[in-house]
């Protein structure tokens, strides 16, 4: 009896042991790459924070974070080639009437999320109030000119229509501002003394050499003046544009475009082999990238006393945003499981928290919703392009949240209209912000001087600055690929296939009533009741996709 009971619990054993491997090869082989990369993230974290105390000159860390900075370089390789390749190809093939609507609703999504965000981080931090009790301390940056909220959009619409498209791929136009320089005699001087002395040839005689004065205005009266200049970012906004419109040419040529919209398809399917033979490498990369991040951050103990408050504040945003207010957007409008559908996009997530830059995410984003949540390629190719340039929820967030903030510091009230003001400027200024890490900083000045806030205290939250940009960019890629979702579930008919269209329209009154659903398409489902047709989601008679 021993024997067999024995025998039976070395069966059942091995039974549970056998399904256990099975189920254990099958997880892997389905989620393996996101287990390596989440597990990349914590061991990069807890490396970063052991070589801490080893004292690592700069230059040790520069070789240790050379495999992340190759990860980063793999990464915006891929961007040109993605954008331009997908959105001409996927724009060719449709029709300029449903381009147009699509786009239309994309704006329209993407501007209102992004308002929604900037007003949960108001409301937070007008609640949370995290500035109370912070003091101004360390080494603040030095006033300098400031660029207006008019220069901003200015600089946003010029590199919509970029004067030279190569050195689009490179660089982007920046309104840069110089001071008023006044050059003067010593002889003219008045009082104090000169700030720079300049000795140069006398005008009538070279040979006579005589000391000029290169004087600055005092600095209660400087004046500045903009000028022409750039900065070393990819001006994707200009790319999208002119992809776009040759996409849609092309479109419109019909058998003329055909040999360039072959190319441009045959380039789009080289760079997602690249992207697949890539992200093995990926979880590699993400160890040292995120070490060597940690390697070079303050003391974080002495960050947590002064910014833990403001730090809670943001991070509670970004939860109630990306967790509450956008999945509830996506079940509204698709009356589909937002977790099911995010669960899809864990990966560019991951990547989005390891590299801190959105448009360096776009590759495995793109990645994620083809193969992983089933989005049609041409609403994929347009959305999250334009996405990853124009859709900020969590710069926006945070940019208001980090005024309000500054503001608490000085002990500055803000009244209602200043506090509009900041959320209308937040919105305007993420829209401008590059899809790079610490993009929001550029952009924070923007917003602090549209309600009369030293520009100079952004230094204030520079110190945590690195760790919150990677899970606003986080936000920033949800929304995008959220935002696909919700396109895709709304244009459906303006991309079904002509057979399909033509099954729409059919004959139904003479179908029996007992067939129902009488048609269905994709994700959607046609009851006939009487005369009468009502669409209907597939769920709604818990059907698979047809």
């Amino acid at each position: 009896m021993l024997e067999c009971m024995k025998n039976s619990i070395q069966s059942l054993f091995s039974i549970r042991w056998a399904n256990l491997k099975a189920w254990g090869k099958d997880f892997f082989k389905r989620n393996g790459l996101l287990t390596l990369s989440v597990l990349s993230v914590v061991g990069g974290c807890l490396l970063g924070f052991l070589l801490r105390d080893m004292n690592l000159s700069d230059q040790a860390k520069i070789y240790f974070s050379f495999p992340g900075e190759l990860l980063m370089r793999m990464l915006k390789m891929l961007i040109l080639p993605l954008i331009t390749s997908s959105l001409m190809s996927s724009l060719s093939a449709m029709d300029a009437r449903a381009c147009g609507r699509m786009g239309l609703i994309t704006i329209t999504y993407y501007l209102w999320t992004t308002f929604m965000a900037v007003i949960v981080g108001i409301i937070l931090v007008l609640a949370i109030h995290p500035g109370k009790g912070t003091e101004k301390q360390g080494n603040r940056v030095g006033g300098g000119p400031v660029m207006t909220s008019a220069d901003a959009l200015l600089d946003l619409i010029r590199n919509m229509f970029p004067a030279n498209l190569i050195e689009a791929t490179f660089q982007q136009y920046r309104t840069q501002l110089v001071p008023v320089i006044q050059a003067r005699s010593i002889s003219q001087i008045s009082a104090g003394s000169p700030n720079y002395v300049y000795i140069m040839p006398d005008d009538t005689n070279p040979s006579i050499r005589r000391p000029v004065l290169l004087e600055l205005t005092p600095p209660p009266e400087i004046h500045y003046k903009s000028i022409p200049g750039s900065s070393k970012e990819m001006n994707v906004l200009g790319i999208v544009i002119f992809s776009a419109t040759i996409g849609l040419l092309l479109g419109k040529m019909g058998e003329r475009g055909t040999p360039l919209v072959n190319v441009c398809q045959c380039v789009n399917e080289c760079v997602m082999k690249i992207i697949n033979a890539a992200v093995w490498y990926f979880p590699f990369g993400i160890v040292f990238l995120v070490s060597g991040k940690i390697l070079e951050m303050q003391d974080p103990r002495e960050v947590g006393e002064k910014l833990g408050m403001y730090a809670i504040t943001v991070l509670s945003g970004l939860l109630i945003h990306g967790v509450i207010l956008l999945p509830t957007f996506f079940l509204i409008m698709t009356r589909k499981n937002p977790f099911k559908y995010i669960r899809g996009l864990l990966q560019a997530l991951v990547i989005a928290l390891a590299t801190s830059s959105s448009s360096a995410t776009l590759p495995i984003t793109m990645k994620c919703l083809l193969e992983n949540n089933g989005i049609d390629r041409r609403i994929a190719r347009f959305v999250l392009p334009v996405g990853a340039t124009i859709n900020m929820d969590g710069t926006a967030l945070y940019e208001a949240v980090a005024a309000i903030f500054i503001a608490q510091v000085n002990e500055y009230e803000l009244d209602f209209g200043q506090l509009v003001t900041i959320s209308i400027t937040a919105t305007a200024a993420s829209i401008g912000a590059a899809g790079i890490p610490q993009a929001g900083l550029v952009t924070m000045v923007i917003v602090l001087t549209s309600v009369g806030l030293p520009a100079d205290d952004i230094s204030l939250i520079v110190a945590v600055d690195w760790a919150l940009d990677r899970f606003r960019t986080m936000i920033n890629v949800l929304g995008d690929a959220l935002a696909a979702g919700i396109i895709s579930h709304i244009c459906r008919k303006d991309f079904l296939p002509e057979a399909e269209k033509e099954n729409l329209t059919c004959d139904i009154q003479n179908l029996p009533m007992t067939e129902i659903p009488l048609l269905a398409s994709k994700d959607c489902v046609f009851e006939v009741i009487g005369d009468t047709v009502t669409e209907r989601p597939a769920v709604y008679y818990n059907i698979c996709q047809v």
